[in-house]
């Protein structure tokens, strides 16, 4: 193992061990008798499982746009149906469960299309998610942005760290997106440096980016809602814009934050701890609404995933991205 793989395993361990920590100290405290009163007043009122029921029937509304995206994104290498699309997705998800960053979600992908296009849909995939990663990073920082102008301590050291990452971040989204085909010739080449040319056949058309970004906002939008009618179980009263940019702000460090599927859970409440820490809201009932979004975007697809995987024909050879040999 090298030194580089070393100290990031290191560094998600440690933000593990310090987002289990953080829950440990912020809500030890809550589990009163008169709290967990209040937590099942909350929870199982008519209005609240109302938003909690709405929010599990948007997660297929989620995925379906994220697979819409996929067979777009892998149209000109092979046409497959949406249904189709929609296997690989989910099986994706429940696959990505198993590395750091989500790094084995293209292995299950891949297994939904012909051996010989592997290789480039293997390329398609780490781009495609670009798009929803730049949605993501931009509306963080731009929400960063908003909070840092209305805060009394504009220029606060975290604010600044924060605000400089994330534009670092968007400037290496943004030459990356306006050079698509030159960093999807590099990358194919991070995979295969003796026969890239294919790749050269992918027509990145500007109807095509057009589409791929309105869909990445609108499955941005999806999942912001799911997050409001999550916290509304908790008769959430604070003002809208507020609301939106600590939303934004959340899916910005949860996406930029290095963690282990194991540790998932306990690292996006750690964020839910400190970004919504203002809402009024108590820590116990911050942390459920955070494991509850997990859960339902997460692991609730990553079930599907694995039912859909349990009746495909796996083997060794469908993970593989060797090409066959032509005969």
């Amino acid at each position: 193992m090298n030194s580089k793989k070393l100290i990031g395993i290191i560094l998600k361990i440690v933000i593990g061990v310090a987002s289990f920590a953080l829950i440990y100290w912020r809500i030890k405290n809550d589990f009163t008798t008169e709290n967990i009163q209040i937590l099942k007043e909350s929870l199982f009122s008519f209005k609240s499982v109302f938003c909690i029921v709405l929010s599990i029937l948007l997660f297929p509304a989620n995925w379906a746009i994220e697979s819409y995206k996929w067979m777009l994104i892998t149209n000109q290498t092979e046409k497959i149906s949406f249904k189709t699309a929609m296997k690989s997705v989910y099986a994706g998800v429940c696959i990505g469960n198993l590395a750091p960053g989500r790094a084995t979600e293209f292995l299950a992908k891949i297994h939904f299309f012909k051996p010989e296009n592997k290789l480039t849909i293997t390329v398609l995939h780490f781009v495609g998610g670009m798009f929803q990663l730049s949605i993501t990073i931009f509306c963080g920082m731009l929400a960063l942005f908003l909070r840092s102008y209305l805060s009394e301590n504009v220029y606060s050291l975290m604010n600044v760290i924060s605000i400089s990452i994330s534009a670092v971040v968007m400037l290496v989204f943004v030459l990356i997106l306006f050079n698509i085909n030159r960093f999807v010739s590099w990358l194919y080449q991070r995979f295969n440096r003796e026969n890239y040319e294919e790749v050269k056949a992918i027509i990145w058309s500007k109807k095509l980016i057009f589409q791929l970004f309105s869909f990445s906002i609108l499955r941005y939008m999806v999942f912001s809602f799911q997050f409001i009618l999550l916290l509304y179980v908790f008769h959430l009263n604070v003002n809208y814009l507020h609301l939106l940019i600590s939303i934004y702000i959340y899916f910005l460090f949860t996406t930029i934050i290095p963690m282990f599927s194991v540790i998932e859970a306990a690292v996006r409440t750690a964020i839910a701890l400190i970004v919504f820490s203002d809402f009024g809201l108590s820590n116990s009932a911050l942390a459920i609404v955070a494991i509850l979004l997990w859960l339902i975007n997460i692991v609730f697809p990553s079930i599907i995933g694995y039912l859909i995987l349990l009746k495909e024909n796996l083997n060794f050879s469908s993970f593989s991205l060797k090409k066959q040999k032509e005969i």
